[in-house]
C-alpha cells in the first residue's frame, strides 16, 4: 500500500512540473532600417505573483542572447498577452535566431519559435520590412 501511495505522489509531482509552461502564440517583427520591434504574445496560466510569465528573448543559434523584454507583473486575466520591445538590433551575420518564453516557476520553456530572417513567415511568425 504505501508504495502506490508513493508511486501516485511521484506521478503527481511529474505532472504538475511539466505543466503550466509559457506558450510562445505568435512573434510579430518588424524592420526598419538596422532595428527591428517585436510583439511576442505569450500565453501562461498565471496564478499570481509567484507563477507568472515574466520574460521573453531573443537568442542567436549558439544561445547568445541579443534581445529581452522583462514583464514585470503577472496577467492573471489578460490571456493570452501580447508585448512589444523596439530597438532591437539583430547581430551581423544572424540567419537564424530562437524567441524563447520564461516563467518563474519552470523558467526558459521548451517551446521556443524558430524564426528564419530569409522567410517573411514560418510557424508562428511574420516578419514585416519597410
Amino acid at each position: 500500500m504505501r508504495h502506490g501511495i508513493l508511486f501516485l505522489f511521484l506521478m503527481g509531482v511529474a505532472l504538475v512540473a511539466g505543466a503550466n509552461e509559457v506558450r510562445i502564440v505568435e512573434v510579430k517583427l518588424d524592420q526598419r532600417g538596422y532595428e527591428w520591434s517585436a510583439t511576442v504574445t505569450l500565453e501562461h496560466e498565471d496564478t499570481g505573483w509567484e507563477h507568472y510569465a515574466d520574460a521573453w528573448r531573443f537568442v542567436t543559434e549558439d544561445g547568445k542572447e541579443f534581445a529581452r523584454r522583462t514583464l514585470w507583473h503577472p496577467h492573471v486575466n489578460e490571456q493570452p498577452f501580447a508585448r512589444s520591445l523596439s530597438g532591437i538590433v539583430i547581430p551581423k551575420g544572424t540567419k537564424v535566431f530562437y524567441v524563447e518564453a520564461h516563467d518563474k516557476v519552470h523558467g526558459w520553456s521548451p517551446d521556443r519559435v524558430r524564426i528564419d530572417l530569409a522567410k517573411p513567415k514560418g510557424p508562428r511568425y511574420r516578419i514585416r520590412t519597410q
